[in-house]
């Protein structure tokens, strides 16, 4: 690959990081931190789940944005990007299996984008533009 595509597909790979770990960030700190009451006006299943359930994944969606930016832009172990970017893709695969198991059919779409976007992340930064350590 030319330096023009690595190029490319790098400032390609760090919007996506930015996206995902913006929608990560937000997502996860909504689950930590809002009272289950809050956020089962916008996502009613929390009110059927233990309330610990639902801060785990509030902790792991944080953990997995943070991990997505934090190893890359300090360059500290940036590799940690590609496993927080497998860990988040793992995160949609449990969260489509859950939603089609409530009937939930019409958020799979985003469950795959955000899968997506987590995949195009780790094979990025494992194979094609890794970060370099400090």
């Amino acid at each position: 690959m030319n330096t023009t595509s690595n190029k490319g597909l790098n400032i390609g790979l760090w919007i996506t990081q930015v996206l995902l770990a913006a929608l990560y960030l937000m997502t996860g700190s909504t689950k930590l931190f809002q009272p289950i009451e809050e956020i089962a006006k916008m996502l009613p299943w929390a009110a059927e789940m233990p309330a610990g359930m639902v801060r785990f994944i509030g902790l792991s969606e944080l953990l997995g944005g943070l991990g997505l930016l934090l190893p890359s832009i300090l360059r500290i172990q940036p590799r940690l990007t590609v496993f927080a970017a497998i860990g988040l893709t793992l995160v949609q695969v449990l969260a489509t299996g859950f939603h089609l198991s409530r009937g939930e059919t019409s958020v799979i779409g985003m469950n795959f984008l955000f899968m997506a976007m987590a995949g195009f992340i780790a094979w990025g930064r494992a194979k094609k533009v890794p970060i370099a350590p400090k």
